[in-house]
């Protein structure tokens, strides 16, 4: 039964079509200026060289960003849209050896772990080129708790109002008693 099964696995990747490699490679690195712990509201930057490694022009390349989210439980991948990141980017033709570099900036707009990708296709190419992944957390934003303001917000002008209503009535009974006010 194991020589059965090897024939059929032998016969099955012979028969295969052979995988063609891509000759872009992909490299990606968080921009020097991101900020160290960045927060919702912040925004990050990510720089990307594609190359051509081959022997051969490559023509009509087309690369793009991709983010996923990576929190237990919240697996998903992220719409773009909404982070204001930088479209897709389009070039006619790489010469072998040549390179295109791009910075992608984004907006980050939601608290979570992340990972970010940069992924080029061709015209006439068979596969997709992805980017290792670069990782981020985003820090939630914090924000004003209205419990706690809305009483400061309100109390003080009572305050001080009420301040003022005292002082109109202690100066108006001085008055009537013929003493000095301050």
């Amino acid at each position: 039964m194991k020589l059965s099964a090897l024939i059929v696995a032998a016969g099955a990747a012979l028969a295969a079509p052979t995988a063609i490699a891509s000759p872009l490679s992909i490299s990606l690195e968080a921009a020097a200026t991101n900020p160290t712990s960045p927060q919702m509201g912040d925004n990050l930057s990510f720089h990307s060289v594609i190359r051509n490694d081959g022997a051969s022009p490559v023509d009509g390349v087309i690369a793009w960003i991709s983010l996923v989210r990576v929190d237990k439980g919240n697996e998903q991948p992220v719409d773009l849209e909404d982070w204001s990141a930088h479209k897709a980017i389009t070039v006619v033709r790489v010469r072998p050896g040549g390179t295109i570099e791009t910075d992608w900036p984004m907006r980050l707009i939601q608290a979570g772990r992340y990972r970010v990708v940069i992924i080029a296709a061709s015209r006439s190419g068979s596969a997709l080129t992805a980017s290792p992944f670069a990782n981020f957390t985003v820090r939630q934003k914090p924000v004003v708790d209205s419990a706690q303001v809305l009483p400061v917000a309100f109390g003080i002008p009572l305050l001080l109002v009420g301040v003022m209503v005292w002082r109109r009535k202690r100066h108006g009974k001085a008055k009537l008693r013929g003493e000095p006010t301050s």
